[in-house]
């Protein structure tokens, strides 16, 4: 199988549970995006991303605890924990 026909794995990270599912509904919907994960917080994407190293990651910026800007920062940094 070749990569181009594999589909895009991607992590959502939002705090609020209908938008979350919106836009894993609308992935869904393509048929060429696979969400591996749902989380509601920064720590947990961080978590999952170093479990599952999604190809994309779609982050919400505003998050309790630690917040997608801060986890974006560290996803992007050289010393992403895993």
């Amino acid at each position: 199988m070749s990569r181009q026909s594999e589909p895009v794995t991607v992590v959502v990270g939002d705090d609020h549970p209908m938008y979350r599912a919106g836009v894993v509904s609308a992935m869904k919907e393509s048929g060429r995006i696979q969400v591996v994960a749902e989380v509601g917080d920064g720590r947990a994407a961080l978590d999952q991303v170093a479990r599952l190293v999604p190809d994309v990651v779609v982050m919400d910026l505003r998050m309790p605890g630690m917040d997608g800007v801060e986890a974006t920062r560290r996803l992007s940094s050289a010393d992403t924990p895993a």
